[in-house]
């Protein structure tokens, strides 16, 4: 009991699981000071990574830009990043800020600094390197999460209709049909936001076209144009396959689901790390189990519901079975992908990852337990006559007994007599009780699916999670961000929304908030605190000690925020900020907010 009692909690590992790119070394290193230029920048990694065009951006000690080489792997070695620097770099510091792809499809970043001759007075600060759009971040995530419900729901109806044999496929049309056409269009939106994904920057910068290129020769991009042509060669077999054998249909479709699980398993945790082959196969037996297990249950929901006619005992029968098998195999790679994942026990409580999956385990306990009550009620419809004749019950016959519904039409017609149709109707009977069974298997299977659809859920969220495994072996690593340098100024500013009681606020980031060269950014929130989206939205900057401004930030419009990167402030001193929002075409208010710039 002990043993699987820990092997269902182990369950947790449905995301495949195992480590982001972690800045293993710098050449130069982090704060070094040197007596003459280097060439070369270079990066090793903990995995391989893919590269940007703005995978590099190094700033000379006066806070300028340098530019630098097209960034490359370092003697074709997939872990390292290099980009080349020019000649004639002057003495002082400078600062190196990198973004790289890992290997499972994660974009990292990080900043250092080294010296030539000796350190400035005043380092340079690199601009704020935002990891994640709020709003990308927000659409990319959801866009995952429909492709892993539509997974499960195609696939698992499919399965559904071929391994458990219902006569009545109607109500399964629709489940195939919305698995489909969801999964496409999730997968073409994913394919969408994959280059602002990967850079940090707004959906609106989606449809650059180098950035859009770029982000399609990827590990990632690649793996989502294979499952949209998968997905487009499984339309076109459909109208042939109907005339093929039902072993025809079930190879084809079998193979199909193998290919659109391993484009999950190629491109995100299971694709890095340690024991990479085995960690693949382990990640497509277990989405294929869990779309057999949560995909079938919604089938199994909608025949109970909505056939024609109530399912016959040996379609039931079968899907208790492949639920069984599909748990089996979800358990022992489970136990694999949360063992490769976490790397401790002690990680599962101090870790997000861990945590993450202690939610989800609690999650799979009640659904295994949903699961287990819908295998009793299977188990009474399934009671064999001998059983219940010796409780001196009357079985009736699942299918072609007289007087009972048969899987093809209606009832056959009862004899005249004591347990004929002018009997009266024992509310106790065993025709009651097969009702009462098969409603509360249809509760059991209802509450199945509707905690399969939290499960899958958390999932997604631990697919974009650093495994703990991961984050130990990042925090042996050198520290990546900038020793020494400040951080970014943040202000939330309220201002009057032009409705009554309504108060909506912007959130302004300002980095590094010293004298040079900044870096600004804005989102705008309405009363209720969702993103709003004004016409317009102006920041000035004015020093009324030196008399200087005000200095127009010059802030655009990056579809969902208001940003700048080359603000110059060029002296020390209390600034007045002014911010106007305009909140309609004709109406516009104006706030101002007192700012200390620094060197």
């Amino acid at each position: 009991m002990l043993l699987g009692t820990l092997l269902v909690l182990l369950l947790g590992g449905a995301a495949p699981a195992s480590a982001h790119a972690a800045l293993r070394g710098a050449d130069p290193e982090d704060g070094s000071v040197l007596k003459s230029a280097p060439t070369h920048i270079t990066l090793t990694f903990t995995e391989s990574v893919g590269l940007l065009e703005d995978s590099f951006r190094v700033y000379s000690p006066d806070n300028r830009r340098i530019h630098l080489g097209e960034p490359r792997h370092a003697d074709d070695a997939s872990d390292t990043a290099r980009a080349k620097l020019p000649g004639g770099l002057a003495d002082g510091t400078y600062t190196v800020a990198w973004r790289v792809i890992s290997a499972d499809s994660h974009p990292v970043s990080g900043a250092f600094s080294f010296s030539l001759g000796k350190p400035s007075p005043t380092p340079p600060a690199a601009p704020a390197d935002h990891a994640e759009h709020p709003v990308t971040k927000s659409l990319y995530d959801t866009g995952r999460y429909l492709a892993y419900t539509a997974a499960a729901l195609l696939i698992g109806a499919a399965a559904f209709a071929a391994l458990c044999r219902p006569p009545d496929t109607a109500p399964l049309r629709a489940p195939l049909l919305i698995g489909w056409w969801t999964l496409l269009t999730a997968t073409a939106a994913l394919l969408v936001l994959r280059a602002p994904y990967e850079r940090g920057t707004s959906p609106g910068t989606a449809f650059d076209p180098d950035a859009f290129t770029g982000a399609l020769t990827g590990r990632p991009g690649l793996a989502l144009l294979t499952r949209v042509a998968l997905l487009l060669t499984a339309a076109l077999l459909v109208p042939l396959l109907r005339r093929r054998t039902p072993r025809t249909r079930l190879a084809a479709g079998a193979a199909l689901s193998v290919a659109l699980a391993l484009t999950w398993a190629a491109a995100e945790h299971a694709s890095a790390g340690i024991q990479v082959p085995l960690a693949m196969t382990s990640s497509v037996l277990h989405l294929l189990a869990m779309a057999c297990w949560l995909g079938g249950l919604t089938a199994l929901l909608l025949t109970l519901h909505r056939a024609q006619t109530p399912p016959p005992l040996a379609t039931v029968t079968r899907f208790s079975r492949l639920a069984l098998a599909s748990v089996t195999v979800l358990v022992v790679t489970g136990v694999y992908q949360s063992w490769r994942g976490l790397g401790s026990w002690t990680a599962l409580l101090e870790t997000t990852y861990g945590k993450t999956l202690t939610v989800k385990l609690a999650a799979t306990l009640f659904l295994l337990l949903a699961a287990a009550m819908s295998r009793r009620w299977t188990a009474l419809l399934a009671r064999p006559a001998t059983a219940l004749a010796q409780t001196g019950e009357r079985v009736p016959e699942l299918v072609g007994a007289p007087g009972t519904p048969t899987a093809t039409g209606p009832a056959s017609p009862a004899p005249d007599g004591p347990d004929g149709p002018d009997a009266p109707e024992d509310p106790h009977g065993p025709d009651a009780r097969e009702g009462l069974h098969r409603r509360a298997l249809r509760r059991s299977v209802l509450a199945e699916a509707v905690v399969a659809v939290l499960v899958l859920l958390v999932t997604t969220v631990l697919t974009g999670t650093l495994p703990a495994r991961a984050e130990a072996e990042a925090a042996k690593a050198p520290e990546p961000q900038v020793a020494g340098l400040p951080g970014a100024e943040a202000f939330t500013i309220p201002y009057d929304a032009g409705t009554p009681g309504g108060r909506g606020t912007v959130q302004l980031t300002m980095d590094p908030g010293r004298v040079g060269e900044n870096g600004l950014q804005a989102v705008v929130f309405d009363p209720r605190g969702a993103l709003s989206f004004v016409p317009e939205l102006r920041i000035s900057f004015t020093l009324g000690a030196r008399d200087i401004g005000p200095i127009d930030a010059k802030v655009t419009d990056r579809g969902g925020y208001w940003a700048t990167s080359d603000l110059n402030l060029p002296l020390e001193g209390t600034w007045t900020m002014k911010m106007t929002i305009r909140v309609s075409e004709v109406d516009q208010v104006s706030e101002t907010r007192q700012v200390r710039i620094s060197r």
